[in-house]
């Protein structure tokens, strides 16, 4: 399936709408780069990346600045209208071209084995259907190929995780555009058949009280070389 165009990123029938929480977010989201450390982790999970990279759910496109010239192009979808014109705007401060395209995790507008890399961050929480999405990346990248993460989710004993249950079932998804803090980023990939390779666990922000959303994940995983999922 050919990938459209960015433009505006204005398109009609969005799947995924959220004006409240995306204008909220791309308000708290650019504060989160230096008081919450977000900016250096940004730099951590995406060195070293090369070749051809689609990033999943770019928000407002905080990621691009971060991308080494050694990645040759960046596909970044983003659901959501606002946040996906943001990034447009964001993609030519970055170094490397960046594509910004309209789309959901769980279908994505690419064709098969067509990426070196796939990118999260931040976004797995918040997929309608994480199997599903977790499938379709492993069909978008070539055997052999990198994900990079960072990831909130369950944590912080057990008390911790009473709470983070207790608010997915509750309110937090409705405020957060459909965030869930007790999912398992890691463990997920792992059984959409991803191979999984350092990480490690961390607090955002590193300083002062851990909130549910603190507990977060970077690592990296590679869809197995020897794999045949592609379709």
């Amino acid at each position: 399936m050919p990938i459209r165009p960015a433009g505006s990123g204005e398109v009609s029938g969005d799947p995924v709408h959220h004006p409240l929480f995306a204008r909220c977010y791309a308000r708290l989201s650019v504060a989160a780069e230096t008081r919450g450390g977000l900016a250096a982790l940004r730099g951590r999970l995406l060195a070293g990346l090369s070749g051809r990279v689609i990033e999943i759910g770019a928000g407002n496109g905080l990621n691009f600045a971060h991308y080494p010239g050694t990645v040759s192009e960046v596909v970044a979808i983003e659901p959501e209208r606002r946040l996906r014109a943001l990034a447009v705007r964001a993609a030519p401060g970055a170094g490397v071209p960046v594509d910004v395209v309209p789309g959901t995790a769980e279908s994505l507008p690419v064709g098969s084995g067509a990426f070196d890399a796939a990118v999260f961050s931040l976004v797995l929480c918040s997929v309608r259907d994480l199997p599903r999405a977790l499938a379709e990346v492993r069909r978008v990248l070539r055997p052999g190929g990198e994900v990079r993460f960072l990831e909130h989710g369950t944590g912080g004993g057990p008390a911790m995780v009473l709470t983070q249950r207790a608010l997915d079932r509750t309110v937090w998804p409705l405020l957060s555009g459909g965030c869930h803090l007790s999912r398992d980023p890691v463990g997920a990939l792992r059984d959409a058949g991803f191979e999984i390779g350092p990480y490690r666990s961390l607090l955002v922000p590193e300083k002062g009280p851990a909130l549910p959303s603190s507990y977060c994940r970077l690592g990296t995983a590679w869809r197995p070389v020897a794999d045949g999922t592609l379709r």
